[in-house]
């Protein structure tokens, strides 16, 4: 990736790893936008149609925090994912946010955290796409430290939005979310807390 020219870096994470963490200080350390809530803010100007559906997908439970949450779940009470398409909304949905991503990515310089930022922009010239990943077991303390749970509770969360966000994924993009294929860097944030991982991956861009 060359910072000198317009460049777009995506996190993609597991839940309970502080890779939305580690997307805010990237952005801070380069001087750059950091793109997660804004998006849908984006989306409902441009896109009037689906304002309704996004004000409700705002007001979910903060302790979830992907936007399709509830779709996550209806789609896994109804079926697994088999290459249909059974939600014409939420693709609608899924498509007008990534076209507001790239509209926004073709103005300046981001960092995007999820939104599937890895396939958006998998052919982009000046990409660095990043997945960020630890083990259940450190995550889940992570988790129930963060918002005072049970470890129980805890590891629900995490089990939960590891499915939701996997099957966000195949649904959206037809990939894998876990591929090393979809990135340039996989980093183990066990190994380094939030900090330290900001550090290696600055160092990585420089």
């Amino acid at each position: 990736m060359n910072r000198e020219e317009q460049f777009v870096i995506t996190i993609s994470r597991q839940f309970g790893t502080g890779g939305h963490e580690i997307g805010a200080e990237l952005a801070r350390r380069l001087g750059v936008k950091l793109l997660d809530k804004q998006i849908l803010n984006e989306m409902a100007k441009r896109n009037h149609v689906v304002e309704e559906a996004m004000e409700k997908l705002e007001a979910r439970n903060p302790l979830w925090r992907d936007d399709f949450t509830d779709f996550y779940r209806n789609y896994m009470r109804s079926a697994e994912y088999n290459g249909i398409e059974h939600d014409r909304t939420s693709h609608e949905l899924f498509e007008a946010q990534a076209d507001a991503i790239r509209q926004i990515v073709a103005e300046e310089s981001c960092v995007i955290v999820g939104r599937c930022g890895f396939h958006i922009f998998e052919n982009h010239p000046n990409a660095l796409k990043i997945f960020v990943h630890s083990s259940e077991d450190c995550r889940k303390h992570r988790i129930a430290e963060k918002y005072d749970l049970s470890l129980s509770d805890a590891a629900a969360m995490v089990v939960d939005n590891d499915y939701s966000r996997e099957l966000y994924t195949k649904t959206f993009t037809g990939k894998d979310w876990t591929d090393a294929r979809n990135y340039d860097i996989s980093i183990d944030v066990r190994k380094f807390g939030v900090n330290g991982a900001v550090d290696f991956l600055m160092k990585c861009i420089e």
